[in-house]
């Protein structure tokens, strides 16, 4: 063993039974979504005057449908590092599922359809279990960040992709993971201190409790990861084999096998199907089509604002790079004094060229509206990669790999980006880096629901603040 000292050892008791209770916690959470289903039901079927659909049958078909949607998506109560967009995303998928396997029930069950009933039943059952799902990943992180329901995780290896898992694992103490061993031969190379080597390992799960096993080592060691899926297994330690994937390979992978060798397939990008691009364009036009139309509430005053703080037009045109590297008119209200710098200089903070009134335009984000013009056109998309002027498009695209990736989708009035504070002035090399990985990460990880989550995010900064907003 090298001589590597190794921390004590739990108690016998803890030794003999690793207390895993969790998995209550799926039951419990489930039968509570049982609840609210049927809750959800009886209370619409109540208040339509169709007492008779309460009955044996129909819900008999309800609650056979719902432990079928349950078992064939695995419930969502058990995992542990879904964010909550997922989980909103899965109870669609879920409550869709749902909805066909009832009425095929209920036709089998010769059960007469109100469909009006059942119509209204799903549309207010997105919002009570959307309620509960998130009022349930609240309740079941803050539970697990006082220090219960955790995952004691061992993680052998220690190079740049074991960092990566146990910043992941330990980023956010509501997943409910304790990393309680670190194990390698080739000494730390992740800042951290090691519990001891891979020969360390067996000794300490015989002697510890340990619930799950991470192993990031090369693929070149096979025999070493053999031997340790098999003490895993002796030890009903869950094992997690981490492919060697750095940092910058951010695409989804998918698992699939050729024969019976398993591969890891690059996930194509999401917004290259026909049918999300789609579901994207209509939500924008939608969306653009309601604001446009209550406009003029805001342009009027505006308008009168800009043209009161400084001689100019009360619109802001300027070129910049969109979709496929294509430039289109970009429009905004004018914020500044008119001067020959706009083209070439950003914004900062404190910039002589803003008016009082552009200043408060710019923090409020006010002056970005006129972009749903750019929307309704197809020029932008309301969620995207911030479009830049001409100029840094030009400059970054020399210096920041996979800048122009961010122009595979349309350029947005709100992104990823933005809502995690790189907005704003980018003065420094490091912050346009930081905001086109944050861009790219968007381009290859949309969806529907990761919209939805911008958009509230952005509305929250608006109306209470964004010190970065310049």
């Amino acid at each position: 063993m090298g001589g590597t000292r190794l921390p004590p050892a739990y108690s016998t008791c803890q030794v003999k039974y690793k207390g895993r209770y969790g998995y209550l916690i799926g039951w419990i959470f489930t039968f509570i979504d049982f609840v609210v289903m049927n809750a959800t039901f009886v209370t619409v079927a109540w208040m339509n005057h169709v007492t008779h659909f309460i009955a044996p049958l129909p819900l008999l078909a309800l609650n056979v449908a719902m432990m079928a949607t349950t078992m064939a998506t695995r419930g969502i109560h058990t995992r542990r590092t879904v964010y909550l967009d997922q989980a909103l995303l899965e109870m669609l998928k879920e409550l869709l599922l749902h909805g066909v396997l009832t009425i095929a029930l209920m036709a089998l069950l010769d059960v007469p359809i109100v469909w009006r009933v059942l119509a209204r039943f799903y549309l207010l059952l997105v919002f009570t279990l959307g309620l509960w799902w998130i009022l349930s990943r609240k309740v079941i992180k803050n539970y697990r960040s006082r220090g219960y329901n955790y995952r004691r995780t061992i993680v052998v290896g220690s190079g740049s992709v074991a960092q990566r898992l146990i910043d992941e694992l330990e980023g956010d103490r509501g997943y409910g993971y304790k990393i309680v061993g670190l194990f390698d031969d080739t000494g730390p190379s992740c800042g951290r201190e090691l519990t001891g080597t891979v020969a360390d390992v067996e000794p300490f799960v015989t002697q510890n409790v340990v619930d799950e096993m991470y192993c990031t080592i090369p693929d070149s060691e096979s025999a070493t990861v053999k031997r340790l899926i098999a003490l895993a297994e002796a030890h009903d330690i869950e094992f997690y084999l981490v492919p060697q994937i750095e940092r910058e390979v951010t695409r989804r992978f998918d698992l699939d096998k050729v024969g019976t060798v398993p591969i890891l397939a690059i996930h194509s990008y999401p917004l290259h199907n026909p049918f999300n691009r789609f579901a994207k364009r209509m939500f924008d036009l939608v969306v653009s089509t309601i604001l446009l139309a209550l406009f003029p509430l805001v342009w009027i005053p505006v308008a009168i604002g800009i043209k009161l703080s400084s001689p100019g037009p009360v619109f802001f045109k300027q070129r910049r790079t969109g979709y496929r590297g294509r430039s289109f008119t970009c429009y905004k209200f004018r914020t500044m004094r008119v001067n020959k710098d706009s083209d070439t200089r950003q914004a900062t903070p404190d910039d002589e060229r803003t008016t009082r009134f552009g200043n408060f335009l710019r923090r409020t984000s006010l002056d970005e509206l006129p972009q749903l013009f750019n929307v309704w056109l197809g020029e932008m998309s309301l969620v995207g990669p911030r479009p830049h002027m001409l100029v840094h498009t030009e400059l970054y695209s020399k210096l920041i790999d996979k800048y122009m990736l961010r122009h595979s989708i349309k350029p947005g009035i709100t992104g990823w980006a933005q809502v995690n504070g790189y907005r704003g002035v980018t003065d420094q090399l490091w912050k346009m880096e930081r905001r086109v990985e944050f861009d790219v990460w968007y381009t290859e990880n949309w969806t529907f629901m990761l919209d939805l989550k911008i958009l509230y995010l952005t509305v929250f900064k608006v109306l209470f603040g964004d010190e970065k907003a310049v």
